[in-house]
């Protein structure tokens, strides 16, 4: 005969251990991840885009869902969301400059973007203990292909560096800036945000403080005796117009936007016939990293004078085409090499 097993009782008036979680408006959900984004150092432009990619699913959630609170989002409508932004979601929109008729959906970087920046809001509520489900969690990011054709040739290289007019002062400029980002492989915001005090034209040492870098570490970056040159040209130029110590400038002496530079580069390539490709500062960095790398750079080197927090990163930017991985084989073959010694 078995016995029953006593039940333990419940007293009256203890608290239930389920913990109830609160019910966040899409509005207050944001305004929770700034706040606690802000006391960790996040920096003000990266919050200023979590705003922005936020307002843009809030936008498109009020037109197909009737949904005020965060706690009722799921899988399923971030995947929606990423059709519509795949196929249906018109490019451009919102942009100051570019017309918004440019076709429709949006590109799988831009979509991982957002998609980004979603985890990084959810996986923060879900830390402060503000949600119960993630929705976010299992949602994942759209896979790309490698893109071999995100660097110049040698050939677009000095084309490139042809056009501009080196007699007028915002030519001149723009050559030193495409010559500095093709030596040092910068990025636009540290190149615009350059000083004098920052390049130290004995050592040939440029000093990038943690406030400017992606990753916040500081870092030296070497350049060639050609590009110290030039940099000192700039200056003395800047010096008869300017009483500013910044290196790039506008023809008016402001400080050179990175949209703007970005125009000026784009300019170049139209001039030089570039077809296909991007021109843009970040494709000069990827040339940079992938010429350096077939110059015989070691890897942890290039990493460093990069900034790259993490090796993998740095491996998307020295992607290699056909023509570099025949040459490399022809190089090293273990075949040649033996019978080269046999001849």
């Amino acid at each position: 005969m078995s016995l029953n097993k006593r039940k333990k009782r419940q007293p009256v008036g203890k608290m239930s251990n389920q913990r109830e979680f609160p019910a966040l408006t899409l509005q207050q959900a944001i305004d929770l991840v700034i706040a606690g984004k802000s006391a960790e150092g996040l920096r003000e432009r990266t919050m200023k885009d979590y705003r922005k990619d936020w307002g843009y699913f809030i936008t498109w959630l009020e037109r197909n869902y009737e949904i005020e609170t965060v706690d009722k989002l799921t899988p399923h409508i971030f995947r929606d969301y990423i059709n519509y932004l795949k196929y249906d979601a018109p490019k451009y929109q919102g942009h100051k400059y570019i017309h918004n008729d440019q076709g429709r959906g949006l590109s799988d970087t831009t979509i991982n973007i957002r998609l980004r920046v979603y985890r990084a809001m959810f996986n923060f509520l879900e830390r402060e203990e503000l949600i119960e489900v993630n929705p976010m969690s299992n949602v994942r990011l759209l896979r790309q292909d490698i893109d071999l054709t995100n660097c110049f040739t040698n050939d677009e290289v000095k084309e490139l560096l042809r056009q501009p007019n080196q007699r007028d002062y915002v030519g001149f400029r723009d050559y030193v800036a495409m010559l500095l980002l093709l030596d040092s492989g910068i990025r636009a915001n540290e190149l615009l945000s350059l000083r004098i005090t920052d390049v130290d034209f004995q050592t040939r040492f440029i000093t990038l403080d943690g406030e400017r870098n992606k990753n916040r570490k500081p870092r030296l970056v070497p350049i060639s005796a050609h590009t110290v040159k030039l940099l000192l040209q700039l200056v003395n130029e800047n010096k008869k117009h300017f009483s500013t110590d910044r290196l790039f400038l506008s023809s008016y002496g402001e400080p050179l936007g990175q949209n703007h530079f970005n125009k000026r580069l784009k300019y170049y390539g139209e001039k030089a016939g570039i077809k296909d490709k991007k021109v843009t500062a970040h494709v000069y960095r990827h040339t940079w990293a992938k010429n350096m790398t077939l110059n015989g750079c070691d890897a942890f080197t290039l990493q460093k004078m990069g900034g790259w927090s993490d090796i993998r990163t740095m491996r998307r930017y020295i992607q290699m085409d056909t023509d570099d991985l025949r040459k490399s084989h022809d190089i090293h073959s273990p075949v040649m090499q033996i019978i080269k010694k046999t001849r």
